[in-house]
């Protein structure tokens, strides 16, 4: 059974829980892989949680001379591997998303990988398994498609051309705010 990661922005309220679970995922090394963005803090409280989202053709991946950075049978796209990472941090610049970061004492890309040891087994990725508010949630097909009925569900493209995005589908779905949808969210 195929699951997703399923971000419900406008429920952010800046906890950074995620962030401090995201330290803790078994292979982090005790670095966030994931951010949350203060949409304009002069004016507004609103933040929205940024990561991976897991492109199903990532230019990350794509633009890797050394390939290595992996994208798994589920659809997760991994950080690079310790033993092909070159440090040429391509990555870094293709990702339209500015999602990897690049270690220069380790010379190594990391980025969100979806927690692929607990995913891969069926649990949920540490941000999701303790963000309060339900902006992140790991959701199954069905319930993705009860979610899909009843909001508009968005793509992120990277490009002011809705017609030729410079990526399209991404594994990780996500709810435009309702501001958006032309909705006024009841808590």
């Amino acid at each position: 059974m195929k699951q997703h990661l399923y971000i419900e922005m406008d429920n952010c309220i800046g906890c950074r829980s995620c962030l401090a679970a995201c330290t803790q995922c078994g292979g982090h090394d005790e670095r966030n892989r994931n951010y949350v963005y203060d949409v304009n803090p002069l004016v507004t409280r609103q933040t929205i949680p940024l990561m991976c989202l897991h492109c199903v053709n990532p230019a990350c991946a794509r633009s890797c001379p050394a390939q290595a950075i992996q994208i798994t049978e589920e659809g997760a796209v991994l950080s690079a591997l310790v033993e092909k990472c070159i440090g040429c941090q391509n990555c870094t610049i293709a990702c339209p998303y500015g999602i990897p970061k690049f270690d220069e004492e380790q010379n190594l890309m990391y980025k969100c990988d979806l927690c692929y040891d607990r995913t891969q087994e069926g649990i949920p990725p540490m941000c999701a398994s303790v963000c309060p508010t339900n902006t992140l949630q790991w959701v199954t097909e069905e319930e993705l498609a009860a979610k899909k009925a009843q909001h508009k569900l968005g793509k992120w493209t990277a490009s002011h051309q809705p017609f030729e995005p410079l990526e399209g589908e991404t594994n990780v779905k996500i709810s435009l705010p309702g501001i958006l949808q032309g909705k006024q969210k009841l808590f």
